[in-house]
């Protein structure tokens, strides 16, 4: 359950780097350019030096190191874990990125240095990982990674604007109560643990591929959701001191509108920033559900 770590950091470095406007700075003064880079790489080194420290004392020291090895992890929790790497690595490329068009850089090398630095950290733990008794190296968590820092690149490269970004929510389930030790026995650990509550959503702006402009609102946004339910062990519900094999383990897709905070026009540099902060959570809204069975399902209101 360590994956969902990675949501936590990205907190972390959102709180580094999300009150920055993410304005155009091709113009900045040299003098202005140098002290911001010396801020962000500054910050950037204290941030994830500092987490992997943490992540090393808290989570691995539990677990044997046995050398470094590789494990397929492709088949657990219905690939609930590999869209939250997915979820992940393509805000902190963004949230990256931002931090450095604020410095001066311009959109090419700041889309890539957002990228790397992302990478290089997510790839950091997956190495941890490798050597790590209780886990393994995961080929499928490099790809989602992948996935994820692809979406962003490929956007900003090719419109310099992200029209497609991917967001989080969750709700609290039955499911945690019934195994807290592997869901979570707090409101946090559930948040992080418990992918029975977490659906991960791609969310398209329409009106920036509209070549009518005042046909959907700048900010209006359609999302396209995945969760799970059902999910009580990684591969199957049953296992050596638990027996829930009579709860079905359910894919679901999910269909609702959304908001793009970062369109919202302002003025103001400290809402910019709460924005930016904002964009990772899909906003609370009416809802159309579809599972893998073909059964159909409307909420008025889903989170």
């Amino acid at each position: 359950m360590k994956k969902n770590f990675h949501i936590l950091i990205s907190l972390l470095l959102i709180f580094n780097f999300g009150l920055i406007s993410g304005q155009e700075t091709d113009s900045l003064d040299i003098a202005i350019r140098k002290n911001r880079r010396i801020g962000i790489f500054t910050s950037q080194a204290v941030v994830v030096i500092g987490s992997l420290a943490y992540l090393n004392q808290a989570w691995y020291s539990q677990f044997e190191n046995n050398g470094f090895h590789f494990k397929d992890d492709s088949n657990l929790w219905l690939q609930m874990d590999k869209m939250g790497h997915i979820t992940t690595m393509n805000y902190l490329s963004n949230i990256n990125f931002q931090a450095y068009r604020w410095s001066g850089y311009n959109n090419k090398t700041a889309t890539w240095m957002g990228f790397g630095i992302s990478y290089g950290f997510m790839t950091a733990v997956e190495i941890m990982d490798g050597f790590s008794a209780g886990w393994g190296f995961s080929w499928g968590d490099i790809a989602a990674n992948t996935i994820g820092g692809g979406l962003f690149v490929a956007q900003q490269l090719t419109w310099q604007d992200q029209r497609m970004i991917m967001k989080f929510s969750y709700h609290p389930t039955e499911y945690a109560d019934m195994r807290p030790e592997v869901l979570g026995d707090t409101p946090l650990q559930r948040v992080l643990k418990d992918y029975n509550g977490q659906t991960h959503w791609l969310s398209v702006n329409p009106q920036s591929f509209s070549k009518n402009k005042k046909f959907f609102p700048v900010w209006l946004n359609l999302a396209i959701g995945y969760s799970a339910d059902g999910l009580l062990g990684g591969e199957s519900n049953t296992g050596d001191d638990y027996d829930f094999s009579d709860i079905p383990r359910v894919r679901q897709f999910f269909f609702a509108p959304d908001v793009d905070f970062t369109r919202i026009k302002t003025r103001s540099k400290f809402l910019k920033g709460l924005f930016a902060v904002m964009n990772l959570i899909k906003v609370p809204a009416p809802t159309l559900e579809v599972d893998q069975n073909g059964k159909v399902q409307f909420y008025w209101f889903y989170f």
